[in-house]
């Protein structure tokens, strides 16, 4: 059995502020080495990492970024990132203590290009994860999702796709 995690304690300790799609946050890695994509001429670092602190009902509403992202789990309770595919089909990743929990995984990836969201599975859940984005993360590549353009394109996961929408939508 998961001791409780104190969420106040979490964001306290580890210095976390709002994120834009949900949750608390904070930068702990920035890769001095910088890359160049190949379709850009901009140069980036090579990896970044983030703490991730879900709580509260809080959700990872739908987003996508232009790198691939690792999800990495650290304390708490499991979690779901949900993957929209390319086919229509939906991927879910169960993140969570896998020596606890037979259906869940340490780490998760999500494929660059790729719309997901994640969430727990109550509001007084509270998952301590970490992601690790390479080439690096850059706000300018991270895009939320148009709520009515996700259901055109994936009718079938209407529920998860309304439930799931950025905050306010």
């Amino acid at each position: 059995m998961a001791r409780h995690i104190d969420r106040d304690e979490l964001i306290r300790r580890f210095d976390l502020q709002p994120h834009p799609e949900g949750g608390f946050f904070r930068e702990t890695y920035r890769s001095s080495d910088a890359i160049r994509r190949t379709h850009s001429a901009d140069s980036r670092s090579a990896s970044t990492a983030i703490y991730y602190l879900l709580c509260d009902g809080a959700h990872s509403a739908w987003h996508r970024i232009q790198s691939d992202e690792v999800w990495h789990f650290y304390a708490g309770d499991p979690l779901n990132v949900y993957v929209l595919e390319g086919d229509g089909a939906l991927t879910v990743h169960r993140l969570g203590n896998a020596l606890e929990h037979a259906d869940c995984v340490f780490q998760a990836v999500v494929a660059s290009g790729k719309w997901f969201a994640a969430q727990c599975d109550d509001t007084a859940s509270v998952a301590l994860v970490g992601c690790t984005v390479a080439p690096g993360f850059e706000f300018s590549e991270f895009e939320i999702a148009d709520v009515d353009a996700l259901l055109r394109d994936y009718p079938q996961h209407r529920d998860l796709i309304e439930k799931l929408g950025p905050a306010g939508a």
